[in-house]
């Protein structure tokens, strides 16, 4: 069957370029043919990030296996040659990468049968996302195109940030919130995130709130690099849920992952990098340490910490299981007129240089001070805050083995509990 691929929307790219074959190896995904069976024109010895470098391990591979994703990487680059202009690609790189997204959601809702892994597994979209990558920087075009462009629009698509609007519905509040990709891959490449597990299983979800109300949930799902937050990220996704009318969230939250064992609302959010040496998803490292934090690249005027407005009484008095709730006070600050950093457990002092929110000084804080640094800005009334989940366990002590029972139910536990969190926040806001 012929694909015309440059003319095909998202939901016919959905419908018929995913049967559920799950025979092709890896380098398979290096092959294509062009419509009308010229040879897809790429260049295997082009160096890949050291993220995407990662698609070396072969278990890799099997997670978008095992999902029924393979699809989508093997044919990609032969949609890639269809493209007969800059334009063209582009709208490419929009359509595959919304469909990557809906496929992803539908999967984690149970709506899209197809291999064996768990529907809520989070894994599947970030390495196929990854996959796709690789084979655009591979591609070589007879035009000339921008590359990080068409990078940036398949990403802003396959996580959620284009077309994926609240629909319009009296009294239905709408909640947004936000996600983030697997990390610390090199320690264990295994890994899930339960948050973006969470964003996947609750977007575009109509939900029953606590107080009896409904709401309609959109979730976005975000990198864990530091130069897509430079670039803005944070704030696209967040600013068209804040510009007004009905396509503005009543409440937000962003949401990553945490501390073993406890869920926590964290009640500050702090202005600085400071988690080096501990680098991100390409290895890159912030600039920002205990004893001398960065101001993150691009930011707006703000204040050196961020408070939270979401209702955490209305959550922590309701919500407890099967993992506890907090309210998280701490901060790290170098006080007004001190050099060093001090520790606090009951919020910044006056004056002070924030080192660290009470999520560390690593991305899950900077993607708190960021969306509700523009909360500040654009909608000062709404609820806004974050989230951390526990730390994700159980995965089977063999290296080789990808998934278990131990792990499945924890990350449909922490799903679970992130909307009950949701329940209650956004009937208490």
């Amino acid at each position: 069957m012929t694909f015309l691929w440059r003319t095909a929307p998202a939901a016919v790219l959905l419908a018929t370029v995913l049967p559920l074959s799950l025979a092709a190896p890896a380098t398979a995904y290096a092959d294509a043919v062009a419509e009308g069976g010229a040879p897809c024109r790429t260049t295997q010895s082009v160096p890949l990030d050291a993220e995407q470098a990662r698609l070396a391990d072969a278990r890799t591979t099997a997670l978008v296996e095992r999902a029924g994703f393979g699809d989508f990487v093997r044919r990609f680059p032969a949609a890639l040659c269809s493209a007969r202009g800059s334009a063209e690609a582009g709208r490419l790189a929009d359509a595959w990468g919304g469909a990557l997204w809906q496929a992803a959601v539908r999967r984690a809702q149970g709506e899209r049968p197809g291999g064996d892994l768990a529907a809520a597994d989070d894994r599947p979209l970030y390495w196929a996302r990854l996959a796709m990558t690789a084979a655009l920087a591979r591609w070589e075009p007879d035009f000339t195109v921008d590359r990080g462009g068409l990078r940036a629009r398949f990403e802003d698509a396959s996580r959620g940030l284009t077309d994926n609007a609240f629909k319009a519905a009296p009294g239905v509040r709408r909640v947004f919130i936000s996600g983030f990709d697997p990390f610390g891959l090199d320690a264990e490449l295994r890994r899930a995130n339960p948050s973006g597990s969470a964003a996947l299983q609750l977007n575009g979800r109509r939900i029953t709130l606590a107080d009896g109300s409904r709401a309609e949930v959109r979730a976005v799902v975000l990198p864990v690099r530091y130069a897509d937050f430079d670039a803005g990220i944070v704030e696209r996704a967040f600013a068209p849920r804040m510009a007004g009318g009905p396509g503005s969230a009543d409440i937000i939250t962003t949401v990553s992952q945490g501390y073993p064992g406890i869920f926590t609302l964290e009640a500050w959010a702090g202005r600085s990098r400071s988690a080096d040496p501990y680098p991100d998803n390409t290895g890159s490292l912030s600039g920002g340490t205990r004893e001398h934090p960065v101001t993150a690249p691009g930011l707006g005027p703000g204040p050196e910490f961020i408070e939270t407005t979401l209702p955490a009484h209305a959550v922590t008095s309701a919500v407890q299981t099967p993992y506890p709730v907090f309210l998280n006070t701490e901060v790290t600050e170098i006080p007004a007129g001190a050099s060093g950093p001090v520790d606090r457990a009951d919020g910044p002092t006056p004056g002070s240089r924030a080192v660290a929110g009470g999520g560390g000084g690593y991305l899950s804080n900077e993607v708190a001070y960021r969306s509700n640094r523009l909360r500040g800005e654009l909608a000062p009334r709404l609820p806004g805050g974050h989230l951390h989940t526990p730390v994700l366990t159980g995965l089977p002590a063999d290296a080789r083995v990808l998934t278990g029972p131990e792990f499945e139910s924890n990350e449909s536990a922490i799903a679970a509990e992130v909307r009950a969190v949701l329940e209650h926040a956004a009937a208490g806001g």
